[in-house]
């Protein structure tokens, strides 16, 4: 299978060497030159645990370098990148080309669906982990971590049984699901549990799990997400808040950043839209109070705006 990743981050660059080190044939698109010419020059460093591997995998800065169509295209890019990115994408997207996103919260497959069309996309979430230790270098967390994949309107199909089964022959748990709009719910209450809280504080998971306030403003998150959840008629597995509280941390170290707090840190904007925005704006829909998650937003936002680079600021 030819796989074309769309933002080659920690994530990206972990998934894609996996699968590439399991016989696909990946390449990996990223804006970072430092990052793609490290990659080309002496292939990717994989670090898991104590033990460093190199992978052989293309990369590049532009769709336009490929040089073939793909058949699975997997975007990766910060939520508010998506649809710049899927159309820079245009020149590996053929008619069987399919699409898929790994992304952070909801959202992002109506805009796939705008752009492609909703035939040619498939949901994924994913728990693996990555962190980028330095061009050309992760820090791999594949091991005993779940990706679910599958189609929107719940079919089991051909392709995604592929999709499936290219993943867990590269050692990538993948299961394939008939409701993967649950299972996108289910990882939203998840993020929802600490991105903003963090955001705002600027504290790691050591400091959010220590303080029975955030915990109590964190269940209060969550709680209105499987609200609005239930009212959309969504099948959850998650309906305890305490239980996405308590997945929200596991295996993860004191020192553990949510990727809302390193934005911020980075001095680029969040995905707050994408995941405490998409409690609001579905609570919005379906007259579901969501007072804790317009808070986090705006208050996520105010921080943004404080910072020269927030588009549109004086």
């Amino acid at each position: 299978m030819r796989i074309c990743f769309i933002g080659a981050g920690a994530l990206g660059s972990t998934i894609g060497g996996t699968l590439a080190r399991g016989g696909a044939e990946v390449w990996l698109i990223d804006p970072f030159q430092a990052h793609v010419d490290a990659i080309n020059a002496s292939g990717l460093r994989m670090l898991e645990g104590d033990a460093e591997t190199v992978v052989k995998v293309s990369a590049c800065t532009s769709a336009t370098q490929v040089g073939i169509v793909a058949d699975l295209v997997i975007v990766l890019v910060k939520s508010y990148h998506t649809r710049d990115a899927i159309r820079a994408a245009a020149p590996i997207i053929g008619p069987q080309t399919v699409v898929m996103s790994l992304q952070n919260g909801l959202g992002h497959e109506d805009i796939l669906s705008e752009e492609v069309g909703r035939d040619r996309v498939v949901a994924g979430k994913t728990y693996v982990g990555g962190v980028l230790l330095g061009p050309g270098h992760v820090r791999s967390g594949v091991i005993g971590k779940e990706t679910i994949i599958g189609e929107l309107d719940g079919r089991l199909t051909e392709r995604a049984q592929r999709i499936s089964e290219t993943f867990n022959r590269a050692g990538i748990l993948t299961l394939l699901s008939d409701n993967i709009l649950g299972t996108m719910w289910d990882k939203l209450f998840i993020n929802v549990a600490g991105g903003g809280i963090t955001a705002v504080t600027g504290l790691t998971y050591g400091g959010l799990y220590s303080l029975p306030i955030l915990e109590d403003c964190a269940l209060a998150a969550i709680s209105e997400g499987i609200a609005v959840a239930q009212a959309a008629g969504v099948k959850i597995s998650i309906t305890d808040p305490r239980r996405a509280w308590t997945m929200a941390s596991a295996g993860l170290p004191p020192e553990f950043k949510t990727s809302m707090l390193q934005s911020l840190q980075s001095g680029n904007l969040t995905e707050v839209d994408y995941i405490h925005g998409s409690v609001v704006r579905w609570g919005s829909r379906l007259n579901v109070p969501t007072p804790v998650n317009s808070t986090l937003v705006a208050l996520v936002k105010g921080i943004e705006y404080a910072r020269s680079d927030y588009p549109g600021r004086s």
